[in-house]
């Protein structure tokens, strides 16, 4: 495959993220001629020499389910931590199945925006916890002032409650709803109307316990899913419409840039 060198790259950081590892940088070196390691500029093409073996094969099961293997996940996550493969690995084939992701094109595009949205499956839950200036940059609604965001700042309860009261079927600051239904999942479930519906969709009661979302890996990784099926991803997918995908998925092109290098490294493993 080629890759085009973007600012901040380094042979290192690109043999980590198509190779899956950073010392093979040399390997990348090999094949495009380059003597001088740290001499690669901007904008240059490279060759990445990714083989295809017979592992890479689009896995199918006799029942004509998708089952990928956990050595194929890691190959398609490869700053992915074992345990957290050993952990998700169940679930994703369950909800590959349940939700028709069944294609090695519908795979791979769902495979790279988990990957992106979750960090290569570090984070199940919204980080909350913000800084002063992060509040007054990310939240500025909701914190107009200094003072205000001072007063919230390293607090993700409070954050939390306030950002997202009044809405998505919330109640008010002080109801703690927000806090209480805040972004969980690998492509987070947001607000009490998502959670009342994705709960009837899973046929769990979710409201009482929210935090089953995080705690059971089965939900953790269904909110992709149902997200995903709710929002018709899977004709998008079928075409190839990354753009479009993200868009739905992010409601702008935020990490377009990863979610592409992931989708051309899982492309890669399928063989698609």
């Amino acid at each position: 495959m080629k890759y085009t060198v973007k600012p901040g790259d380094t042979l290192s950081k690109i043999a980590a993220h198509y190779l899956g590892d950073a010392s093979q940088y040399t390997a990348i070196a090999r094949a495009n001629h380059i003597t001088d390691p740290q001499a690669i500029q901007v904008g240059q093409t490279l060759v990445i020499p990714v083989e295809r073996g017979p592992a890479q094969a689009f896995p199918v099961s006799e029942a004509g389910v998708c089952v990928l293997s956990a050595r194929q996940l890691a190959e398609m996550m490869p700053d992915a931590k074992a345990e957290l493969i050993e952990h998700y690995l169940a679930a994703i084939n369950v909800c590959l199945s349940r939700y028709q992701i069944n294609t090695p094109l519908r795979v791979a595009h769902f495979i790279a925006q988990i990957g992106h949205e979750s960090g290569s499956l570090r984070y199940a839950q919204e980080n909350l916890n913000y800084s002063t200036k992060a509040l007054r940059s990310v939240f500025g609604k909701y914190f107009p002032t200094d003072d205000l965001a001072e007063a919230y700042a390293r607090k993700p309860e409070k954050i939390a409650s306030r950002v997202y009261a009044g809405r998505m079927g919330n109640g008010d600051e002080a109801s703690g709803e927000g806090w209480a239904y805040r972004g969980r999942g690998l492509i987070q479930l947001t607000g009490k109307d998502n959670y009342r519906a994705f709960s009837q969709a899973v046929e769990q009661e979710l409201l009482e316990n929210p935090e089953l979302v995080t705690d059971n890996p089965q939900l953790t990784v269904a909110t992709a899913g149902w997200y995903w099926d709710s929002c018709h991803l899977n004709q998008y997918a079928d075409q190839d419409a990354l753009k479009q995908i993200t868009r739905r998925i992010n409601g702008g092109y935020n990490g377009l840039d990863d979610r592409e290098q992931r989708l051309s490294r899982a492309r890669l493993v399928l063989g698609c």
